[in-house]
């Protein structure tokens, strides 16, 4: 874990990136107390200790399916339901964080990346088990700020200084697929790029990460803020991989770009 120490920060957006009926505005003044942050999403290695330790059974281990990227399935992969507003998920049976593309995948051959479909109550057992929790929202944009005024990203304004990758997000025409300029394919080990200034790594891109609050606005009221954005955004549909961007999603969510990191009081 990195400390990340007291002070103020200015949270939010209402610049030309934002999406406000996200709630991702207005710019507000906010002040916390010191805390401990992972440096790093959980990781599926670290995952795995705490299944085997706790016999923890993931919410898509227990429903039988999860949502996967279809540019992640064989090419003879037979038809499933796909979501009608993104047709790019589709349902996969067997799908879980053991075999985060389905059946045929496996965590064993990507240890260092992030565990996948897991939902809300999964992440918050792991914290448990490990002794910490899920970050505040207001944390978690703190800590991925790393200590910049009211930047884009957690290394400035700039997407890629010097036309280098600094995060693993989408690069070509969405959803086709992409050159992999960076290097990526999918989620990339949870310490890829460079950490920011706390020492937060991947805090945007890769995987969106669980924070505890209620998502407000919230058509149901149900929802959970995610931040951070994922390997599957980009500029012309999801700009949500800078730090002050936001998503709600229902705390069953479980598919194959979410993950979390954990958060501790400093006593």
């Amino acid at each position: 874990m990195v400390a990340v120490p007291a002070g103020e920060f200015l949270m939010g957006s209402a610049d030309a990136l934002a999406y406000p009926a996200d709630g991702e505005g207005p710019v507000r003044t906010v002040s916390l107390d010191a805390f401990w942050i992972d440096a790093c999403t959980v990781s599926n290695a670290q995952f795995a200790r705490f299944a085997a330790d706790t016999g923890h059974r993931t919410s898509a281990e227990r429903i039988g399916w999860s949502f996967v990227f279809a540019g992640l399935l064989p090419d003879d992969f037979p038809p499933t339901r796909a979501v009608a507003a993104a047709p790019w998920w589709r349902q996969v049976e067997g799908a879980d964080w053991r075999r985060p593309d389905g059946p045929h995948s496996t965590w064993q051959d990507r240890p260092d990346h992030p565990v996948l479909h897991v939902d809300w109550d999964d992440a918050r057992a792991y914290c448990a088990w490990a002794g910490k929790r899920l970050p505040t929202e207001a944390e978690w944009e703190r800590a991925a700020r790393g200590g910049l005024h009211a930047k884009v990203f957690p290394w400035g304004d700039e997407f890629e200084p010097g036309g280098r990758p600094r995060m693993n997000v989408w690069q070509g025409d969405f959803p086709n697929r992409h050159p992999t300029a960076d290097g990526w394919y999918g989620t990339c080990p949870v310490d890829a790029y460079e950490p920011n200034a706390f020492g937060l790594y991947n805090a945007t891109g890769n995987v969106w990460e669980w924070c505890e609050d209620p998502f407000l606005p919230s058509l149901d009221g149900g929802q959970r803020i995610a931040k951070g954005g994922s390997y599957l955004c980009h500029a012309s549909y999801c700009r949500r991989y800078r730090v002050a961007a936001r998503q709600g999603l229902l705390p069953d969510s479980a598919t194959g770009n979410v993950g979390f990191r954990c958060a501790l009081d400093m006593t």
